[in-house]
Order: C-alpha cells, then structure tokens, then sequence
C-alpha cells in the first residue's frame, strides 16, 4: 500500500504541473510544502492509509521540485522557440527578398548580355567592312603607285622674243617648273608619251611686237591639230590660250610649233608657257 500512495501522489503532482504550465508555467515559490501535504492527506484519507513515513515526504519533494524545474524549462523552450521562429520568419524574408533581388539581376544581366551581342555582332561587321577598305586602299596604292606619273609645266625662254623665222620651228621650252616623268625634252621640244592613255595639254603665249600676226601652232605627231592667231594693233602685248585632252598611244609626240613670220615673247614674267599631264592610261 505504501508504493500505491506514493504512486497516487506522483500522479496528482504530475497533473497539477501539467495544468501550471499549460496555464502560464510555474516558479518555485508558486506551491508550498502545506499544500502538498494537503494535498497528500487528502490522498491518504481516501486510501485509508495511514502509514506514510517521512521517506514518502522525501521523494514526494524531490519529485515536486522536478516538475517544477521541467515546467520552467519547458516554459524557457518555448519562450526560445518562439524567439527562433521569429528569426527564422525575418530571414524568410530576407530570403524571399534576395530571391527576388537575384531574379531581377539574373534578367538584367540577360538584357545586358543581349546588348553586349548586338555591339559584338555590330563591331563584327564594322571591323569586317573596315577589312574590306583597308584592302581597297592597299589596292589603290598599289595601282597608283604602278600607274605612271606624268607631268610638265615649262617656261620658253628668259632671252625675250623669239622669232620671226622664215619657216616653221619646233618651241623648245627650256624652263622647267615641273616635271615628272621626264617625257619633254627640252632639247628637242618634243612630249613622247610613256604609257597609253589620255593627256592633258594647255599653253599661253604673247607678242610684244606692233601691227603683225601672232600665233602657234600644236602637233600631234605630224599631224596639225590646233592654229592660234592674234593681229597685234598698235597697243600690243596680245596673248593667246589654248588646251585640249588628247588620246596618245605609247610613243605619240606632241609639240609646239611657231609658223613662219610669226613671233612670241618671254622673259622672266613666263609670259609663254607649256603644260601637259597624264590623265588616266588605258
């Protein structure tokens, strides 16, 4: 009978512990030895027992105090979990959010990444046509510098008038202001052109003489295409100009011819003058 009332008054404890702590929890000084031990009686009265021995009050204590230090620590549980999943619900949260904050990165990396293709494929096809130009250019060079140059431009003659002569001369003009190519001689006064092609020939000239005929004339090998004539009155110092472009085979000649009784005039002024260059060959 002795085991039964100690088992009755560990379940009565065990019960009104559970109802502390389902009601708020329990401290220490919330139940005294008095009402244990009312409590006890009352269990003994019940059970006709009568022979409890203060061993019983021992373990009756030791095991109050057990409940009660499981219901604070039960309580502190509680009071921890309810702290963690508050924790737990702020980074959720945070989590939620920096979800979402990547997602939004994740599409404007996609944007930046299309963006970054589109000037990839637009240097691509800048760099591409700048190949291309790069390559005309070279070629250009290539053919500009395989292509003759050919130019003059000369002066008759610093010693003043030249003519009248019985019959026709050849001008020989003798100061040179340019000349690439090299295709006038001055000893001669005959243009050979180098290359076929189409030229380009202009000239001036001037008489200082009185009351007489001047003029010029301009020869494609022996053939006569220009006559350029002038009647100088009583003022003189007449001049005439002329140009044309000329196609020429390789070796063509082209020169200037003073006709008979005629004269021209030049000094240091370079009052008469004759120019030719190379337009284009063929």
């Amino acid at each position: 009978m002795r085991r039964a009332a100690a088992f009755l008054v560990l379940l009565l404890c065990l019960y009104w512990t559970r109802a502390q702590g389902e009601s708020g929890g329990v401290t220490g000084n919330d139940i005294t030895q008095t009402e244990v031990q009312s409590d006890i009686l009352g269990v003994i009265a019940t059970s006709d027992q009568t022979n409890i021995t203060p061993d019983i009050w021992a373990e009756l204590k030791e095991l109050r105090d057990m409940a009660i230090k499981h219901s604070v620590e039960l309580s502190n549980s509680k009071s921890k979990m309810e702290k963690l999943e508050q924790e737990n619900t702020a980074i959720q949260a945070r989590l939620t959010a920096s979800e979402n904050e990547m997602v939004k990165l994740k599409i404007e990396n996609a944007d930046l990444q299309s963006r970054v293709t589109t000037f990839e494929d637009r240097s691509s096809v800048l760099e591409a046509r700048m190949n291309t130009s790069e390559k005309e250019v070279e070629e250009l060079k290539r053919q500009n510098a395989d292509q003759p140059k050919v130019a003059f431009s000369l002066g008759l003659t610093n010693s003043g008038q030249v003519g009248p002569f019985n019959t026709d001369i050849t001008l020989k003009f003798s100061k040179v202001f340019a000349h690439l190519g090299q295709a006038y001689s001055p000893t001669t006064g005959l243009f050979t052109a180098p290359v076929r092609g189409v030229y380009y020939f202009s000239f001036n000239i001037m008489d200082q003489r009185k009351n007489v005929w001047t003029g010029v004339y301009l020869y494609h090998n022996d053939k006569r295409l220009l006559l350029n004539d002038d009647y100088n009155d009583e003022h003189a110092n007449n001049r005439i100009s002329n140009s044309l472009a000329l196609q020429l085979e390789k070796g063509d000649l082209v020169y200037m011819v003073l006709p008979a009784h005629r004269s021209v005039f030049d000094d240091a002024n370079d009052h008469t003058t004759f120019n030719g260059f190379l337009l284009f060959p063929l």
